[in-house]
């Protein structure tokens, strides 16, 4: 397995469990609350936290398993794998923008709006990873 295929499979996990954290948050306060729960600050940092701890860690398990592939540039086949699943990263952020602002408009609940576009850019990022690791996935399969 490729580093950067590595790097798919650390950054998506971190991104789903950090997701999870804070989707758990969110829900449950919002239920407590009868009502949308409002960002707070504290929430956030801990998921940030938890992306971070799981990329570092994770990424420098994946160097000392492949130093050599670690510090190379992307190759043709990996820069065409990044370009296309961003484009489809992008569609999905834009689609999720759209929406969270549709909704927006027939509640007018700006924590709502707040969390719609937290959760899109989480849903955009890991798209982006998920289309990456079945890109590399697919291609190691066609080499096989």
């Amino acid at each position: 397995m490729a580093f950067r295929e590595k790097s798919a499979w650390i950054m998506f996990i971190a991104l789903l469990l950090g997701g999870l954290f804070y989707w758990g948050v969110v829900i449950t306060g919002s239920q407590e609350l009868g009502a949308s729960m409002p960002p707070i600050i504290p929430v956030i940092a801990i998921y940030v936290f938890i992306l971070v701890s799981i990329s570092i860690f994770g990424h420098i398990a994946a160097a000392l398993t492949s130093p050599q592939s670690a510090n190379e540039p992307a190759d043709e086949r990996e820069a065409y794998i990044m370009a296309r699943s961003t484009t489809l990263s992008d569609h999905v952020m834009g689609l999720g923008i759209l929406i969270s602002l549709g909704i927006y408009m027939l509640s007018y609940d700006g924590n709502q709006l707040f969390h719609l576009i937290f959760g899109t850019l989480m849903t955009a990022q890991l798209a982006q990873y998920a289309m990456q690791i079945y890109l590399f996935r697919r291609q190691s399969a066609i080499a096989e």
